[in-house]
């Protein structure tokens, strides 16, 4: 392969990875709290041999894939008239129990297990602001939840919805769809605004995702076909050059 391939090649690389990340984001499109992800790319540039003294020397450039993050964007709020369905108004993120330790997320999709604890869709149980699991009686039939966190029955206050965040989002390391593993200290949010009966959407847009897919594979044809027209090209200077002269 000469050099022509292998830019093709890490474009093609390139492109592969965009595909997994907008596929994956169409797929937890109706996913709640679930934050899109963004690929992070950089040219690579090689200047080629024997040709550095000359001025403005050819150089070569290949797609490298730097990383890949979240857009943390909030999502919309829709309604469910669930009791157990919270959603976060601004910044926060709710702290469950996992078998892994304290995750966060901005999924409020919660529902009241048989001994009366609210876990998540896994079964983690969400904590309250002193790192408990929040348990509602078995006798209390009336659940509600202030705008800062206060859970209250017919029997009055029973616990606070913890919310935290961290300095920088980006150290957040995702885990599924839905889970971020906090990789630096959490701290509590000042200013909590939590919504009863609601739920925060998933901030993907589906039709830009779905656009995106369409350009991305096109990119992908384009590449491919350069590939098999450079692999033709080199194959038929070869069969020229070794072919036999004529008696």
């Amino acid at each position: 392969m000469d050099n022509t391939t292998y830019i093709a090649l890490s474009r093609i690389d390139a492109l592969t990875r965009s595909l997994d990340v907008t596929a994956n984001n169409l797929a937890n499109t109706n996913t709640a709290g679930f934050k899109a992800s963004r690929e992070v790319f950089s040219d690579y540039i090689v200047k080629q041999k024997d040709i550095h003294q000359l001025p403005g020397g050819k150089t070569e450039t290949y797609t490298q894939d730097r990383a890949t993050y979240q857009d943390h964007m909030q999502g919309p709020l829709r309604e469910t008239g669930n009791t157990t369905d919270f959603a976060i108004n601004g910044e926060g993120y709710f702290t469950v129990l996992t078998t892994q330790g304290i995750r966060l997320t901005r999924n409020g999709q919660f529902q009241r297990r048989a001994d009366g604890v609210l876990v998540d869709m896994a079964g983690n149980p969400l904590l309250d602001r002193y790192r408990r699991p929040i348990t509602i009686r078995q006798n209390d039939d009336i659940l509600s939840v202030s705008s800062d966190g206060t859970i209250s029955t017919q029997e009055g206050a029973i616990g606070t919805i913890n919310l935290v965040t961290v300095d920088n989002l980006n150290t957040l390391k995702p885990e599924g769809n839905y889970l971020l593993q906090p990789t630096t200290l959490t701290h509590n949010v000042a200013h909590k605004e939590i919504r009863q009966g609601m739920l925060e959407s998933s901030n993907v847009n589906a039709v830009t995702e779905a656009t995106r897919m369409v350009e991305i594979q096109r990119d992908y044809d384009l590449n491919f076909q350069l590939i098999q027209t450079e692999s033709t090209r080199r194959t038929s200077a070869i069969d020229k050059i070794t072919a036999e002269p004529e008696a």
